[in-house]
């Protein structure tokens, strides 16, 4: 028979299992279900200790995806060092914040985030840019701005920021996508870590279960992955359709919380 502590990590394993494969699948905005579902599938009673405990398990698997991205050589190190550094004081600061304001009111902002990331994945995304831009004086400026901008944002929602962090870099620095994409697993890393430890620190990580939704990511992820390069044809297809998702969970999550603030 299974316990009610089992039946928690249970969910927790299957939650992670469901960001993974999305991430896997369409690419990114998948761990800004992570919280949603800690909150209300798995019944984590505190959304603080939702959000420390998925920031843990973003940051591992961002950094796994930075080691696969780093073989590649698709990284920029010194624009990606540049955006992540000014990125972290940003997180540390935003997560900060996130720790103070009222868990509802949090929630109900985490949905208002949850729609621009929806509104995000409508819109497609050029892969243009310059492969040889190197950190110089006019992108300086613009890296440090919006990773600091960025940084803030997903540590006080306690999310990867992924969504942000590539068009902020593509902005920034004119990188292709494809550097954007490997250069902002270094922000995702740093400001997961962040934002973890702050979290921590405080003592609102809920360890085991950071552990079982990252290893359902995991296996999500492979699961994702593979199941993209099967259906690579209708990839645009199933990023609208997981768009839809994300912003019918979003509305839910604001309805939700409105109502508990009442």
């Amino acid at each position: 028979m299974l316990t009610p502590f089992l039946l928690k990590l249970a969910a927790g394993a299957f939650s992670g299992v469901l960001v993974g494969f999305s991430l896997g699948l369409v690419g990114g905005g998948g761990s800004v279900l992570a919280v949603p579902l800690l909150v209300y599938f798995v019944g984590v009673p505190e959304p603080h200790v939702a959000i420390g405990s998925s920031a843990v398990a973003v940051a591992a698997n961002a950094l796994v995806s930075l080691w696969h991205h780093a073989r590649a050589g698709t990284i920029k190190w010194r624009c990606a060092s540049v955006f992540a550094l000014f990125g972290v004081i940003g997180a540390f600061g935003g997560s900060t914040m996130g720790k103070l304001m009222n868990g509802e009111k949090l929630l109900a902002l985490f949905g208002v985030l949850m729609l621009v990331v929806g509104a995000l994945m409508f819109r497609s995304r050029s892969g243009e840019g310059y492969p040889q831009v190197r950190l110089n004086r006019e992108n300086f400026p613009r890296l440090a701005a919006l990773g600091a901008t960025t940084g803030a944002l997903s540590g006080f929602f306690g999310i990867g920021g992924g969504f942000l962090i590539v068009p902020g870099l593509m902005f920034a620095a004119d990188l292709p996508i494809i550097n954007a994409i490997g250069s902002s697993l270094v922000s995702v890393t740093a400001f997961g870590v962040t934002t973890a430890a702050n979290y921590a620190l405080s003592g609102l990580v809920d360890w085991t279960l950071a552990a079982t939704l990252l290893g359902g990511g995991v296996v999500g992820g492979l699961i994702g992955a593979a199941t993209a390069r099967r259906l690579a044809a209708e990839r645009g297809a199933l990023a609208m359709v997981f768009a839809a998702i994300v912003v019918a969970v979003a509305l839910y999550v604001i309805f939700r919380a409105v109502a508990a603030l009442d």
